[in-house]
This record gives C-alpha cells, structure tokens and sequence, in this order.
C-alpha cells in the first residue's frame, strides 16, 4: 500500500484531526532544517509548526506551546532531528490511535533517571546518531522489535514525543522543578505511565539525532530532583544486561535507513502492518 493510500486509511479513521508540532529552538539553521524534515514527512496531512524561541526551559517551553496549539495529536521535538521513515505521518497516527504517548525510545522498567539504565530486556526502541568521532553514523537499536509498537513503557527519551491532546493537558511539563533542559522528559512519560494512560516505543519510526545525549553540566541535579520526586515509586532490583541490542556503523542517514527498513521485513513488521 502506497503513503498516500496509507494516509487516506487514517483519515477514515481520525477525520480532520490536526497534528501540532511544537519545537523550541533558539538556532534559526536548526529550526529551518527540522521544520522542512517535517514538512517532507507530514505530507498533505494538516498540521501546525509552533516554535518557541529564547524558552528558559523546555518545559516551560512545551506548556507555552501546548496553550498556543490546536491540534488534536501534539509533538515534542528536538530542533536538532530528522525524520527519515518516508511514511512517519501515517505510521505516527496509526500509533496514536492506540497509545496516549509514544516516543522512539524508552524503558519498560524505570530504575533511576536514565531510562537506558535498565538494561536489556528493558530498553526499547531505536535511533541513528553521529559516532562519537563524527566519522560516519551509528545506527542503534536498544531493543528487538518484536511488535510495531512496545507498550507498558515507563519512560520515553525526550527526543521526540508525541501525544493525544487531552492526556498532554493533563499532565503538563513540570516547569517549576525542571527548569533547565533535562529529566522534563523522564518525568512527563514517567507520570504519564503513573496515571494509567498508555505509554508506548514506536518500533517503526526511525528519526536521526544529532547529538551524542551525554549526562553532563547540571544533569546528575535534575537526575537527583527526580528521584527524590518518586522516591519509592521508582523500580527495584539490579539492572538487566548493559548492552544495546544492536549497533551498526553507517556512513549515510540513507544507508541507516535501508538497513532499518530491511530489519522491520526480518521482523515481519511492513509497511501495512504499521500503519492499519
């Protein structure tokens, strides 16, 4: 099934239902690139692009986008991704019609404040970065897919996120306690999954980061601000293996993309399958 006969199936479906894509960015190349990544992706589907500039922290800068929004399905973007999967638009709104927030990648079993502490089996999802040595690209896959989407997930990387209006209103981003550009996104999904609503990994969608998401500066103040927030509420017992699934270096996002999609046919996960 072609993206345009994908996307006429949702729209039975979800009729008229606008996407608000919410982004802050203080860096004019970067919402540029970003902005047209999604154009790309986002097809005919109707949709808004909100950017949010000079935001003294990204959830102060996400509650000010979610007031000024009126779509029906909202997005939570980095400014410094791109969209690769050609039928993301289809895929995302699929996924939605299931689960209250999705993301790319998260854990099913919340330890402290980084998801990825989990370990195998927990971690889930995937995505392609620079190497460290900006020589090529990584593309990493934190857990098997085994289904289209992961549900029972805990917590979601802040990367991308994307969610049904009325869950995203209310809950909110804790501006008060996350002032600053990290762990805003471990406790939205973490309260997302406390409150009963479906969190879940898109297995399907593969974005590219351009960024190597180290834990540094004021990180570990906000990892402690967390945990103290849920103390008690947090997973016990030792982690799980360490490890990513898989990690395959690349030299283009296009090459990324061709073994990605050829992983989800192993998988038996096609492109209409993913988007029914």
């Amino acid at each position: 099934m072609l993206f345009a006969g994908l996307l006429k199936a949702i729209a039975r479906r979800t009729p008229g239902q606008k996407v608000s894509i919410i982004i802050c960015s203080i860096d004019d190349r970067r919402f540029e690139n970003v902005a047209e990544s999604y154009r790309q992706r986002m097809g005919d589907w109707p949709y808004e692009l909100i950017r949010i500039k000079n935001a003294p922290s990204l959830a102060h800068g996400y509650n000010q986008g979610m007031e000024r929004s009126t779509g029906e399905f909202l997005i939570f973007s980095h400014d410094d991704i791109e969209i690769l999967t050609p039928d993301f638009c289809a895929r995302l709104l699929a996924h939605l019609e299931s689960f209250d927030l999705v993301g790319v990648a998260g854990t099913s079993r919340l330890l402290d404040g980084r998801w990825i502490s989990a370990g195998q089996p927990w971690i889930h999802g995937q995505v392609v970065e620079r190497t460290p040595t900006g020589e090529g690209l990584f593309l990493t896959l934190f857990g098997p897919a085994e289904q289209r989407t992961r549900g029972n997930i805990q917590a979601l990387d802040g990367v991308f996120l994307a969610a049904r209006r009325q869950a995203a209103e209310s809950l909110r981003f804790d501006e008060e306690m996350f002032d600053g550009f990290h762990l805003y996104d471990i406790d939205f999904s973490y309260r997302t999954h406390l409150a009963g609503l479906r969190v879940g990994v898109c297995n399907d969608i593969l974005i590219y980061h351009d960024s190597l998401g180290r834990a540094t500066g004021p990180w570990p103040h906000y990892q402690k601000l967390f945990e103290e927030k849920f103390s008690g509420r947090l997973a016990t017992g030792e982690p799980g293996v360490r490890k990513k699934c898989a990690q395959e270096r690349v030299g283009t996002k296009a090459e990324a993309l061709a073994l990605f999609q050829q992983y989800l046919k192993q998988c038996a996960i096609t492109e209409t399958e993913s988007s029914r």
